[in-house]
């Protein structure tokens, strides 16, 4: 696998991941304690650094199984 093609599918496990960890752990702001202009759904503290950490951890563990499996020949998308 050529490098921009395993930086390119590894930015793409990365947005599918970020879109899965995103809500873990969230717990939302009481209703008589939102402030003008929030979200009642607005988390209390989003912890956006672990959960990034978390992704690019998951994202590298996905990559890994993806290029053993391209490099196999699991995966073969050459005619």
């Amino acid at each position: 696998m050529a490098w921009p093609m395993g930086i390119a599918v590894y930015l793409i496990i990365w947005w599918l991941v970020i879109f899965t960890v995103l809500p873990w752990g969230v717990k939302v702001v009481n209703a008589e304690n939102v402030k003008k202009g929030q979200a009642a759904s607005a988390p209390r503290k989003p912890h956006i650094i672990k959960k990034f950490a978390a992704t690019t951890v998951i994202s590298g563990v996905v990559w890994l199984a993806f290029y053993y499996a391209f490099e196999t020949g699991v995966f073969n998308f050459r005619p």
